[in-house]
């Protein structure tokens, strides 16, 4: 999904590029040369939109921004449980946005509602939203159960790091 919100984003650039220049191809003619298009603004709030669902379902395990100033009292396993409660914050997010653009479908599909300027059927931007927030949902449920199934409590320093660690600490230092 990461592939495609590159896609969605190189393309969002383009559209803002060529709608500049042609605006601006415009105001210097004086209106002479008119190569301006409707549905810019469009584009790119669509595009914007399906950028972010579908970066969201990776970002989510990256992890969330932790204050050591309020956790590094905590224990790991507690460490765990907050990161798992925020994950499940997000699945119920997904979950709510899922429910209500799938209750959209069928009032778009009712209605013929389009976007105004392209006229594309708001039905189908709003199916792409449900499978984006669905895949949220899940990846997040699933990230939360592998989090509190599976926790392992840090190594302490008398004890042998994982190869991979070690690997890593080597990068690190070779990077400085």
């Amino acid at each position: 999904m990461h592939v495609f919100s590159g896609v969605f984003l190189i393309g969002m650039m383009l559209v803002t590029l060529l709608d500049v220049v042609t605006r601006t191809l415009y105001g210097l003619s004086d209106g002479g040369i008119e190569l301006t298009f409707v549905g810019g603004v469009e584009l790119i709030k669509y595009g914007l939109l399906f950028t972010v669902l579908f970066t969201l379902p990776q970002s989510v395990g990256d992890s969330q921004v932790v204050v050591d100033l309020f956790t590094e009292q905590m224990s790991d396993r507690s460490k765990t449980y907050l990161e798992s409660f925020y994950l499940l914050g997000f699945a119920l997010l997904g979950a709510g946005m899922t429910y209500r653009f799938y209750l959209a479908i069928e009032g778009a599909v009712m209605s013929g509602e389009t976007t105004q300027d392209l006229m594309i059927p708001m039905p189908w931007i709003y199916r792409i939203v449900v499978f984006a927030t669905t895949v949220l949902t899940l990846r997040c449920l699933i990230l939360t159960w592998d989090m509190i199934r599976h926790h392992q409590p840090k190594q302490t320093s008398g004890e042998p790091q994982s190869s991979s660690a070690s690997h890593s600490n080597h990068q690190h230092k070779e990077v400085l």
